[in-house]
């Protein structure tokens, strides 16, 4: 968090940065779509079940949506279901610490789509809707808010929740979930423009050097 520090005090989210933001995500989504189309066909060729999962998760002022992503995990044991394009959810517990090997990744090209976290690319949807932006605090459950967030919560959604944040780029998935959490909450309290495209500008190449994902 040392490299961040001594950017200017917080400032409220304005519509214009919002505006900005969602311009540049539909840019994004336009230029990805194919990509985004050709991993939903491969992963439903693999698995033979929906290419899209959807968590529920808590927005901007607690706001509930679906979270799209592509899925990740299936069973090759498991008999192919009725395949729909989306699949919604339950809530599920988040582990203190994400493992390298997930047992419940069973696919080489799973693993490669959350390497380099091309299964959150619907997120950018997500962003030009306006309920997401391209940075935040990662979005989260309602158990996890309930259970982990304590007063910190409502300043962590008071921002839009982000496809990248902090974290993303300052360890990922080899910090502990209590690191990830800090961070969230620190972007929230020190959001300004310059943290905004400093932590943008981070999230492009931590994407393509796929480090510390799994």
């Amino acid at each position: 968090m040392a490299s961040f520090t001594g950017i200017a005090a917080r400032v409220e989210p304005g519509e214009a940065t919002y505006l900005l933001d969602q311009v540049l995500a539909a840019l994004l989504f336009l230029a990805l779509a194919p990509l985004i189309g050709i991993v939903a066909i491969v992963t439903w060729y693999l698995s033979r079940r929906s290419p899209f999962v959807a968590h529920r998760r808590v927005g901007q002022y607690g706001e509930i949506f679906w979270m799209y992503k592509l899925r990740t995990m299936w069973s090759k044991a498991d008999p192919p279901r009725e395949t729909r394009l989306v699949e919604f959810v339950s809530d599920q517990p988040v582990a203190a610490f994400k493992g390298a090997f997930d047992q419940r990744v069973t696919s080489g090209f799973a693993r490669l789509c959350r390497r380099y976290s091309i299964d959150e690319l619907p997120q950018l949807w997500h962003a030009v809707r306006g309920e997401m932006a391209l940075i935040g605090p990662r979005p989260i459950t309602q158990l996890e808010l309930n259970t982990h967030y304590g007063n910190a919560g409502s300043e962590v959604l008071r921002l839009r929740p982000g496809l990248s944040g902090l974290w993303q780029v300052m360890g990922r998935s080899r910090l502990s979930y209590h690191q990830r959490r800090r961070l969230d909450v620190f972007l929230a309290r020190h959001f300004t423009a310059r943290l905004y495209l400093l932590t943008l500008w981070r999230t492009i190449p931590a994407a393509i050097r796929g480090v510390d994902a799994w």
